[in-house]
C-alpha cells in the first residue's frame, strides 16, 4: 500500500511533534511493507513569514491531491508575536479556518479518555474520575457562528459588532449521520447538544436530529442543553458516548472534556470530509514557550495519526476495536520514548515541571475562530420578546421530545 500523505509541521512544537509522528509512521510501514510518501507544506506564521498570507492557495492544492493530512500546530505567542499585529482575516489562525473550508472538513472528532496514568492528574473527585469515561466529541466545523457573516459598524457614534449564526438542514443531517454512524461502532448512545429553549438554530438542529435518529434503532438518543452538559461533562462524564453538537459548542465542549481527562496535550484530533479524507492533527496548541527545547509530548500527535490510519483504512477495521471504538492507551510509545507529561524523564528529573503544550484557545485568543468574548446573559437572551420560554429538559431527556420542534 502507498499513502501519500501532506504535512503542515506549523509554528511552535509543529515541526518536533510532526517529525515524530513520521517516525513512527515510517515503522508502520517497514514494518508492513507500506510506502510513505510526505509532502511537506506551509501554514500559520510559517507561511506568513514566507508568503505574507497563512495559507496559499497552492498549498490547498497540494493539500487536496493527498490521502490525508497530517498537521502539527498553529499560532504563536498573541502578546508578542508580530503575526497578531496583522489584520485578524491574515493572522496565523485564519489558515485553518481556509483550510477547513477548501477541504469541506465539517466532522470534527475529539475523543475523551481517562488515562490510567493521568487519573491523579484529573480534576474531578476520586470517586467520579474511578468510574472513568471514554467518549467522543463530533463537532460541526464549516458553519455556524465561526463562518456566518459578522462586521462591526458605528451606529450614532457607537460601536457595534455583529455575528450571524446560521445552519440549514443539510449541514446538521450530514454531521449527524456522521456522528451516528461513530455510535454504531462504539456504545450506541448519542448526545445531542444545544440550545433549542432559545435559538432558532438549535430548534432546526433539534428537529433534523430526530429525523436522522429513526434510520438508527439500536442508537440512543438523548438531547441536552449546551449549559446543562457543561455542567453534566465534570458532575459524570462517564454517561457520554458520542457528544454531537455543532460549532461554537463543540469547541467550548471538547476543550472543558479534554481538561478533565487531566491534559489538553494528550488528546488526539480529527477533522473528515464526506469521503474517507481527513485532516489530523493534536488537540492542543503551539506551545510556544518550548518550541525547540525537545521536550513537547508527541503522544497526541501519535494518536491522531492512529486515527488517521484507522480511516484510510475502515473498510478492513470495520468490527474491530480502534480509535474510533475506543480510545486505546499508547502509553508504551511514550514510556519506551521517555517523556514524561511532557517533558523527556531525564530532563524532568533535573528541571522544573515542564508546561503542557497549550490549549488550542492560548495560543489563539485573538483568532476569529475561538471567540473568548464571554456571550450575552442567558437571561437578557430568554427575556427577548420574540423568544417563547420553554422548560430546559433535564439532561435524560430522549430523542422522543419534539417539544422545540417547529411543525
Amino acid at each position: 500500500m502507498e499513502l501519500k500523505i501532506t504535512c503542515i509541521p506549523g509554528d511552535g512544537i509543529g515541526p518536533e511533534i510532526v517529525n515524530e509522528a513520521k517516525k513512527v509512521l515510517n515503522k508502520v510501514a517497514e514494518k508492513y511493507g507500506h510506502t510513505m510518501n510526505y509532502t511537506d507544506i506551509l501554514m500559520g506564521g510559517a507561511s506568513i513569514d514566507v508568503h505574507g498570507v497563512p495559507l496559499t492557495d497552492e498549498a490547498i492544492e497540494t493539500a487536496k491531491a493527498a490521502d490525508a493530512v497530517l498537521m502539527g500546530s498553529i499560532g504563536g505567542d498573541t502578546n508578542t508575536s508580530p503575526w497578531y499585529q496583522l489584520p485578524p482575516n491574515l493572522r496565523p489562525e485564519a489558515g485553518l479556518l481556509k483550510i477547513r473550508k477548501a477541504l469541506n472538513l465539517f466532522a470534527n472528532l475529539r475523543p475523551a479518555y481517562l488515562y490510567p496514568e493521568l487519573a491523579d492528574a484529573c480534576p474531578l473527585k476520586k470517586e467520579i474520575s474511578e468510574a472513568g469515561f471514554d467518549m467522543m466529541i463530533m463537532r460541526e466545523l464549516t458553519g455556524g457562528l465561526y463562518f456566518g457573516e459578522r462586521k462591526t459598524v458605528e451606529e450614532n457614534g457607537v460601536r457595534k459588532a455583529i455575528d450571524t449564526l446560521t445552519y440549514d438542514e443539510n449541514e446538521i443531517r450530514r454531521i449527524a449521520i456522521r456522528g451516528f454512524d461513530i455510535a454504531m461502532k462504539r456504545r450506541k448512545k448519542v448526545t445531542s447538544v444545544d440550545k433549542a429553549n432559545v435559538l432558532d438554530s438549535s430548534r432546526l438542529w433539534r428537529a433534523v436530529v430526530n429525523e436522522v435518529a429513526k434510520d438508527y434503532p439500536e442508537v440512543t438518543l438523548e438531547h441536552m442543553l449546551v449549559d446543562n452538559c457543561a455542567m453534566q461533562l465534570v458532575k459524570d462524564p462517564a454517561q457520554f458516548d458520542v457528544i454531537l453538537t455543532e460549532n461554537m459548542f463543540g469547541d467550548i465542549l471538547s476543550d472543558e472534556a479534554s481538561m478533565v481527562t487531566g491534559s489538553i496535550g494528550m488528546l488526539s484530533s480529527a477533522s473528515l470530509n464526506d469521503t474517507k479524507f481527513g485532516l489530523y492533527e493534536p488537540s492542543h496548541g503551539s506551545a510556544p514557550d518550548i518550541a525547540g527545547m525537545d521536550i513537547a509530548n508527541p503522544i497526541a500527535t501519535l494518536r491522531s495519526v492512529a486515527l488517521m490510519l484507522e480511516f484510510l483504512h475502515e473498510e478492513k477495521a470495520a468490527g474491530k476495536p480502534g480509535m474510533v471504538a475506543h480510545s486505546v492507551p499508547a502509553d508504551e510509545i511514550v514510556k519506551e520514548k521517555g517523556y514524561v507529561r511532557g517533558a523527556k524523564q531525564e530532563e524532568a528529573q533535573a528541571a522544573e515541571p515542564v508546561t503542557e503544550p497549550a490549549s488550542e484557545n492560548s495560543a489563539e485568543e485573538n483568532q476569529p475562530e475561538d471567540v473568548s468574548d464571554e456571550e450575552a446573559t442567558e437571561e437578557s437572551v430568554e427575556d427577548a420578546p420574540t423568544t417563547p420560554e420553554i422548560e430546559e429538559p433535564a439532561a435524560e431527556e430522549t430523542s422522543t421530545d419534539d417539544s422545540f420542534n417547529e411543525e
